[in-house]
């Protein structure tokens, strides 16, 4: 498993805050759920599905990729994470719980990402919306290209 280079304290305040984003919601926020998100945050960069089972298969968690989609899309579902469509892998959200229009910049050589919330870009993207009578349900902006790490 690749891991970023977030802080213990940091991964432990993102995984308070889910919690008690899923507490405040009413919905249960399983073993097989948190760990999901664990391994999300300590991935730091969109990750697959099946990567995801094999270290949760590792862990002796799940045994099937249903059991993972199903953790995902609660995650999902609870705005925890983002599904990064151009690679069909999934990243943990970096702002939980907040209404906002995301800007995901992606290293198309280390695979690292940065969630960057933009309320000026979300704000112009609902502004073009309402003109085409459209209303946006999720907003995520995926943007390729090199890292300053890997241009250098």
């Amino acid at each position: 498993m690749q891991t970023s280079g977030s802080s213990k304290d940091t991964r432990k305040h993102r995984l308070e805050q889910a919690e008690m984003l899923c507490r405040d919601r009413g919905v249960r926020f399983t073993p097989l759920r948190r760990r999901v998100f664990e391994q999300l945050i300590a991935y730091g960069a969109p990750v697959g599905a099946y990567e995801l089972l094999a270290d949760l298969r590792a862990d002796g968690f799940a045994d099937a990729p249903p059991t993972v989609y199903r953790a995902l899309d609660f995650l999902r579902a609870q705005g925890l994470a983002h599904r990064v469509r151009s690679t069909n892998a999934f990243v943990a959200c970096d702002h939980p719980g907040d209404a906002h229009g995301g800007l995901l910049l992606i290293c198309r050589d280390c695979g690292s990402s940065v969630e960057v919330d933009s309320s000026t870009l979300g704000d112009a993207v609902r502004q073009q919306a309402a003109l085409h009578e459209f209303e946006p349900a999720t907003q995520l902006i995926e943007v390729s290209g090199r890292c300053r790490r890997c241009r250098e």
